[in-house]
């Protein structure tokens, strides 16, 4: 079954910025008989986790975690939206599963658009000293019962690519338990998992799945969940060319959702298949957003370089919308690095109030012919 062909985007979430107050008045509305509070945050918004299905696998997931990471919260609305178009499917897949999903774990976060809680606290960093409230909430809420799954839904920077030339889309994790990464049982069902998901995206995004790094993080949620003996699966997702919205990137993270739920009933637990996430190509950091390549400055002695920039996303006060700011990350040679976008300044003309463009700082020039 092609879930691609049945995707629908769920049409009150149009743009990539949620507000909470509008998420909770829906989940309210739509989904009141599965939601329940389970907490409040920092500034007191509360916190829903939804449960569904009657199945004997328990599975739970959480979306923002970091505020500015809305894809995977988008794609648990368009899996209902999608699944509500085909009750048949949705009557099967749940039959098999529970899921219990914590919507917007970090709603003070995701109001202000940012990746740290109100009190400035990274959450995926913040496992052992339990200083946010809002970590806290997710490690009761993984205490009240055995998961046989758990999927830590994040995104990702536009900077990295699967080859050096296509974007990762789409990178999964089977997180080490230890500094070693030795492979454990543990392991094995995740990556069993992810296995059957990359099997079935591969075809659909060719050459834009990547595996995240596998390096051990003492201080992160899902190492520390996978190490106490809950097997966990980290999904991230990224760039799609000429996509910065990431609508094109919602569409799949869902049908990866989707598909990952699946594989998770046809697995149970086993590890069959694990082997083939081996073969996902690692994440590989190569890109910029912008590259301005042979930039001659207005200096007195002959200067032709290459400026390397970086959109960072700002919430525009009062509106469900992002807006795009370019920084300059990189002044010099940057032959090691590609630009989804390449400018060629060639005999052009660098405008600039200041000789050298300054590092870090939003760009003040232009290029004119």
């Amino acid at each position: 079954m092609n879930f691609e062909k049945l995707y629908q985007q769920n049409p009150n979430f149009p743009n990539r910025y949620i507000f909470p107050e509008k998420l909770f008045f829906f989940l309210q509305t739509n989904l009141g008989d599965y939601i329940n509070e389970i907490g409040k945050s920092y500034l007191g918004k509360p916190v829903y986790q939804l449960t569904i299905g009657n199945g004997d696998i328990n599975i739970i997931a959480w979306s923002q975690m970091h505020g500015n990471e809305s894809n995977a919260t988008h794609a648990m609305l368009d899996l209902f939206t999608t699944l509500d178009k085909a009750p048949d499917l949705k009557a099967e897949l749940f039959s098999k599963i529970k899921l219990d999903f914590i919507f917007m774990l970090n709603p003070d976060g995701s109001e202000r658009w940012t990746r740290l809680n109100a009190s400035d606290i990274d959450l995926n960093r913040d496992f052992h000293n339990e200083a946010s409230k809002e970590i806290k909430l997710l490690k009761e809420a993984v205490a009240k019962k055995k998961y046989d799954y758990a999927l830590n839904l994040h995104e990702q920077r536009t900077i990295f690519t699967t080859d050096g030339i296509h974007p990762a889309t789409l990178s999964f994790l089977a997180p080490s338990e230890n500094v070693e990464r030795t492979i454990t049982e543990n392991r094995k069902k995740c990556m069993a998992v992810i296995a059957s998901v990359y099997g079935k995206l591969k075809e659909l995004i060719p050459n834009q799945i990547g595996r995240y790094s596998d390096e051990f993080y003492p201080a992160s949620t899902g190492d520390n969940f996978i190490k106490a003996g809950m097997p966990t699966i980290l999904f991230e997702g990224g760039h799609f060319i000429d996509d910065y919205t990431r609508a094109e990137t919602r569409k799949y993270y869902t049908i990866a959702l989707y598909y990952a739920l699946s594989a998770m009933t046809e697995l149970n637990s086993g590890t069959e298949g694990w082997e083939a996430y081996l073969e996902i190509p690692e994440n590989k950091e190569t890109h910029y957003d912008i590259i301005y390549r042979n930039v001659k400055l207005n200096t007195d002695h002959e200067c032709v370089l290459d400026i390397a920039v970086q959109y960072r996303e700002l919430k525009e006060e009062g509106r469900d919308e992002i807006s795009f700011i370019p920084f300059v990350m990189e002044v010099g040679d940057v032959k090691k690095r590609k630009g989804w976008k390449e400018i060629d300044c060639t005999n052009k003309k660098f405008i600039c109030p200041t000789k050298y463009p300054k590092l870090d700082a939003e760009v003040n020039f232009f290029i004119e012919d």
